[in-house]
C-alpha cells in the first residue's frame, strides 16, 4: 500500500469565494493561532470553543466533506450536573458547517444514555479582526475599536470592528432553538434537555459584514456531500486504466472547483481561479493566468474570468509605491484593513514582471479554444496597453530585454514566479543584484508577440502583425546570442544589473522551450541538462541544481520541486518533440501525487532525491489545494497527447505519444468552441492510436505539437 504524505499540520479548512474557515481537527479555533474564520482578508472569528457544563469534548473524527462543508464528531467526558454525573461517551455531538455568503453551523447532540439529562452547552467566541497579512506574520496590531452587543430580543450576538471608514463585523444568532439563548462572560449558553435516545438540535447563523454589505448564511441545515453538477458536467473528463493518474486527475478537478472565485456581474459559471488555500484566496495576476492556460482544455471559462478581472485592474498611471506603470497587469489584490488604508501596496500591487506578457498569451489561447472573436474585441485595448508596457516599461534600459526592479520601499525584490527574496543567486550562492533580466521573461515576450501577431491577422491588420513578427525575430536572435553560453552549455539564468551573465543552473530555461524561443539544434542540450540527476530528483525537476552552493531541498525555491514548473517544462519538451522526457516528468509528478493524501498535489514539495526517500517529502507551509499545482495535471495531459485547440479554423490538432505507464486514456467532453468531442487514445505495438468517438472526425487532425507558429529560425 502506498504511504500517504499529509501536507501541513492537522486541521480542517473549508472555503467559499473569499471566505475561509480554518479550525483544529476538533472544530475549535485555538488562541493564539493562525486559524479562524476569514472574510475579505480579515479574521472575524479568532477563537471558538465548545463546552458541556464547562468541560471540553473529545474528538472522534472530523474533516471537510466538500470544499465548503465540514463535519466533526465529538463525544463527552464525564461531567457533573444537578441531576448527577453524565457518564463519559454517553453523548454524541456533531458539528456541521457550511460556507456560502456567511456560515451555517449545525449543532446536534444525541443522548445514548438511559436517563433524561440537563446541562449547559456553551460556546466561547472571540474576534480580533486581524488582517490576514498580520496573522501570517504573527504580528497583529490593533488600530480600531471592537464592540460587542447581545440582543436578547433578537437573539443575536453582534461584534463589530471600526477603524475610521473601515468596518467589518459578524452577527451570530441561533435558529430552530426552542428555548432562549443567553450570552454572558464571552459565551453563548444553551440549556440542553434530552430524553434517552433523543436528539437536541440548534442552528447558528453567522452573518458577515463589510461596511454596509451583509452576507447572510445559508438558510438550510448542512446536508451530506453534494456535487456541483454544472461544473462536473462542463469540465473535461477522462477514463484510463492507470488508477493513480485517474485519481490525481479527479482530485485536480475537485481542487479547481474549490478554488473558483465567482466573477461579479456574470453568469454563475464564470470564475477567476484563486491561487491557493489558505492564504491566497484572492485575485492574482501571474497565478490566475498560468492556471487559465493549464485549464484551457478543461475549462476555458477560467481564462475569460482572468482576462476580465485583470483587464479591469490594468494600471493606467505610474505609482511607485505599488510598482504600477501604464499598461501593466497586476500581481495581487487584497481587501483587508492594511490594503484599505494603503499600509501595504496590494490595492492592487503590480510587482510582477511576467503577468503582462502572460495576459497576451492567455488571450490568444482563450480565443483559440473558444473561437470567440468578441473575446478579442473586448480585450484588444487591454492587450495593446500590455504591448506598450513591454516596450516602454518592461525594457527599463532600452537594450531589447525585459528587466525588473522594485521602486517601492515595500516592494518585492523578485517579480517572476520565483519570487522569494533568496531565489536569484550567482554561482557562488550570493544574491544577484538588479535590475534583473530573467531568461524566461524574454521567452514570454517572444511568445506573446507571435500570438498577438496572429490576433492582428484576425483583424486584418497585417502591418501590425508584421511588425510584431519582426520584433519577435529580432528578439529571438539577440536573446540566443546573449543568453546562450557555449562554455556553460546552457542558457544563463539571467543578466544582472551590470549585464553580466549569471551562470546558475536552474529550471527556468525549461520555460524557454515552452515559449519556443530556443533554436531546435539547442533544444536537445537544454532537455538533457534538465534531466541530469542534479536537476531531476525523480519526483520532478528541481528549481535549482543540487550541485549549487545555495541548494537546499527543503527551501522554497532553491532546490524544491514545483509541479506547475514541471508542467510548463513538459509542454516545452513536447513542443520540441521530446516525448520520452515528457513521459518521464509526467510519471514522476503522477507518482508523487499518488503518495500525497487524496492524491492531491501541494504547491511544492522538497527536492530530496527519489531513492534516498521512498516517498516525496513535504515542504512545510505549502498551500494545498493550490491552483497551479492542480492545473499541472492538466498541462501534463496536454503534453502527453499534444493537443492544440484551434476553434477559429475548426480543428483539434493532436500529437499523442502515450508512455508505457499510461497505455490508454479516453477524453470526454473536450470542447472546441461550441462543439464537444470524445476521443479515445491507446498504445498498440508502442504506437499511439486514436479514435474519435463523438464529434466530427474530420475536425481532429494529427500534426506536431505547437500552440502557435513553428519556432523561428536562427
Amino acid at each position: 500500500m502506498t504511504f500517504k504524505v499529509e501536507v501541513g499540520p492537522p486541521q480542517i479548512a473549508i472555503h467559499h469565494a473569499q471566505t475561509v474557515l480554518i479550525t483544529e481537527t476538533n472544530g475549535e479555533v485555538g488562541w493564539p493561532s493562525d486559524k479562524g474564520l476569514y472574510f475579505l482578508d480579515t479574521r472575524l472569528v479568532s477563537a471558538w470553543a465548545i463546552y458541556a457544563n464547562g468541560e471540553e469534548w473529545d474528538l472522534l473524527n472530523g474533516g471537510a466533506v466538500t470544499s465548503h462543508k465540514a463535519r466533526i464528531h465529538l463525544t463527552n467526558r464525564s461531567f457533573p450536573t444537578e441531576d448527577g454525573a453524565i457518564p463519559a461517551r454517553s453523548l454524541g455531538l456533531q458539528i456541521s458547517r457550511q460556507l456560502g455568503g456567511g456560515m451555517h453551523e449545525d449543532l446536534d447532540i444525541i443522548n445514548h444514555g438511559r436517563k433524561h439529562i440537563r446541562f449547559n452547552l456553551e460556546i466561547g467566541i472571540r474576534s480580533d479582526f486581524a488582517d490576514v497579512f498580520e496573522v501570517k506574520q504573527n504580528r497583529i496590531v490593533r488600530r480600531g475599536r471592537i464592540t460587542t452587543d447581545w440582543s436578547n430580543e433578537h437573539q443575536r450576538l453582534s461584534t463589530t470592528y471600526r477603524n475610521q471608514d473601515f468596518v467589518r463585523g459578524v452577527h451570530i444568532g441561533p435558529r430552530r432553538q426552542e428555548q432562549s439563548t443567553a450570552y454572558a462572560n464571552g459565551r453563548l449558553s444553551f440549556e440542553v434537555q434530552i430524553d434517552p435516545g433523543a436528539t437536541w438540535h440548534c442552528c447558528l447563523l453567522y452573518e458577515l459584514v463589510d461596511g454596509n454589505r451583509h452576507f447572510r448564511a445559508p438558510h438550510d441545515c448542512v446536508h451530506h456531500h453534494d456535487v456541483d453538477g454544472d461544473w462536473q458536467r462542463t469540465v473535461l473528463k477522462i477514463r484510463t486504466g492507470n488508477e493513480e493518474f485517474y485519481r490525481c486527475y479527479r482530485q485536480a478537478i475537485e481542487d479547481m472547483s474549490a478554488l473558483r472565485l465567482p466573477l461579479a456581474g456574470t453568469d454563475h459559471m464564470v470564475f477567476v481561479p484563486a491561487a491557493g488555500l489558505p492564504w491566497f484566496m484572492a485575485p492574482f495576476g501571474r497565478d490566475s493566468l498560468v492556471v487559465s492556460l493549464q485549464n484551457i482544455l478543461i475549462y476555458p471559462e477560467f481564462a475569460r474570468g482572468a482576462l476580465d478581472v485583470l483587464g479591469r485592474w490594468q494600471a493606467k498611471e505610474r505609482d511607485d509605491f505599488r510598482d504600477a506603470e501604464p499598461g501593466k497587469i497586476m500581481h495581487e489584490l487584497r481587501y483587508g484593513e492594511l490594503a484599505h488604508f494603503k499600509l501595504i501596496p496590494h490595492t492592487p500591487y503590480y510587482g510582477t514582471a511576467d503577468a503582462t506578457p502572460l495576459y497576451l498569451i492567455t488571450l490568444h489561447a482563450a480565443w483559440r479554444a473558444t473561437g470567440d472573436r468578441t473575446l478579442l474585441e473586448q480585450h484588444l485595448d487591454t492587450a495593446e496597453g500590455c504591448l506598450s508596457w513591454i516596450d516602454d516599461w518592461g525594457d527599463r534600459d532600452g537594450d531589447g530585454f525585459q528587466e525588473y526592479q522594485t521602486r517601492s520601499p515595500v516592494g518585492y525584490e523578485n517579480m517572476a514566479w520565483k519570487d522569494s527574496g533568496d531565489s536569484m543567486v550567482y554561482p557562488d550562492g550570493s544574491l544577484v543584484k538588479g535590475p534583473k533580466a530573467l531568461c524566461e521573461l524574454q521567452g514570454y515576450v517572444y511568445d506573446a508577440w507571435l500570438r498577438m501577431a496572429e490576433i492582428y491577422d484576425e483583424f486584418g491588420r497585417s502591418d501590425r502583425a508584421a511588425t510584431l513578427r519582426t520584433k519577435a525575430s529580432t528578439l529571438f536572435r539577440k536573446f540566443n546570442d546573449t543568453f546562450w553560453d557555449e562554455e556553460f552549455g546552457f542558457y544563463v539564468y539571467m543578466l544582472d544589473g551590470e549585464k553580466r551573465k549569471v551562470r546558475t543552473v536552474a529550471s527556468n530555461p525549461g520555460h524557454l522551450l515552452w515559449s519556443g524561443i530556443v533554436p531546435p539544434d539547442r533544444a536537445a542540450r537544454v532537455v538533457a541538462r534538465l534531466m541530469q540527476p542534479d536537476m531531476n530528483s525523480g519526483w520532478g525537476i528541481r528549481t535549482l541544481s543540487a550541485e549549487h552552493p545555495a541548494f537546499n531541498p527543503y527551501s522554497y525555491q532553491n532546490g524544491s520541486v514545483w509541479p506547475h514548473d514541471n508542467s510548463l517544462i513538459a509542454l516545452g519538451f513536447k513542443r520540441y518533440g521530446y516525448e520520452r522526457e515528457v513521459g518521464v516528468v509526467a510519471r514522476d509528478i503522477s507518482r508523487a501525487a499518488g503518495h500525497f493524501l487524496l492524491n492531491q498535489l501541494p504547491e511544492l514539495y522538497s527536492g530530496v532525491q527519489r531513492g534516498d526517500a521512498d516517498f516525496p517529502v513535504q515542504y512545510l507551509g505549502a498551500n494545498v489545494p493550490q491552483a497551479w499545482a492542480a492545473g499541472s495535471v492538466f498541462a501534463l495531459l496536454q503534453a502527453i497527447l499534444g493537443i492544440t485547440l484551434d476553434a477559429p479554423r475548426g480543428c483539434i490538432f493532436i500529437d499523442p505519444v502515450l508512455p508505457s505507464w499510461l497505455p490508454d486514456i479516453t477524453l470526454y467532453d473536450l470542447r472546441l468552441g461550441r462543439r464537444t468531442f470524445d476521443i479515445r487514445f491507446w498504445r498498440e505495438d508502442d504506437v499511439t492510436r486514436f479514435e474519435v468517438l463523438r464529434g466530427p472526425a474530420n475536425m481532429v487532425e494529427q500534426r506536431p505539437f505547437n500552440p502557435v507558429a513553428a519556432p523561428a529560425k536562427s
